[in-house]
């Protein structure tokens, strides 16, 4: 009974009743270096697709037209807020925190590669992977009706039973081949190399 009479005793003090109804909390702010979902600016989408194709997280932007201008859409479900997206773009198309003034102060570019890996063990050598490929049906239009090509300008051809890569820099990055490979034998990747102050 003693030990209740103190509590009270003490919570009814007027400097306790006075703090704890004048608490506050300092104000929340949101520090300069945390990404938020990224967002639009004013500039014009070229529709070059180097955001989807730094991305990591898979549909997590997509780049669509709506009447007849370009935008990229983010779904923030897949978004992870890497801000890699807003630093690859090269018409500062989105935004998210200080990452676009960081970008321009650094003079900071993105460059994107891939890399065509084949696995000779579980490769067939059908050719699906080449007739599929968008830029080798551009580059040699005698491949879709025939199957084959002869063309050293292609990305990839069957030569003597085996796929090889001949124009791996031609690449974009639709992963074509690997959607059309029965084996799964063929892998796309990206690469991508950071350049500050325009060096190369």
């Amino acid at each position: 009974m003693l030990s209740f009479i103190y509590y009270i005793r003490e919570f009814l003090r007027p400097k306790w009743i006075t703090t704890f109804f004048t608490a506050r909390t300092p104000p929340l702010t949101t520090p300069p270096y945390f990404r938020d979902f990224p967002e639009l600016t004013d500039k014009e989408c070229t529709h070059c697709l180097a955001c989807m194709m730094i991305c990591p997280a898979p549909e997590a932007i997509i780049v669509t037209q709506h009447e007849g201008v370009w935008r990229p859409e983010i779904t923030k479900g897949h978004c992870i807020r890497c801000g890699l997206c807003i630093e690859a773009c090269p018409e500062d198309v989105l935004a998210s925190g200080r990452i676009l003034a960081y970008k321009k102060e650094e003079e900071l570019t993105l460059q994107g590669t891939f890399h065509i890996e084949i696995n000779q063990s579980t490769c067939m050598g059908c050719g699906n992977c080449s007739v599929a490929c968008p830029v080798n049906r551009e580059i040699d239009p005698a491949l879709r009706s025939s199957g084959t090509s002869t063309s050293d300008e292609v990305i990839m051809r069957i030569d003597t039973g085996q796929n090889k890569v001949l124009h791996e820099e031609k690449c974009t990055g639709c992963k074509t081949c690997e959607d059309n490979c029965s084996n799964k034998a063929i892998r796309v990747a990206r690469v991508v190399e950071a350049l500050q102050g325009g060096e190369e």
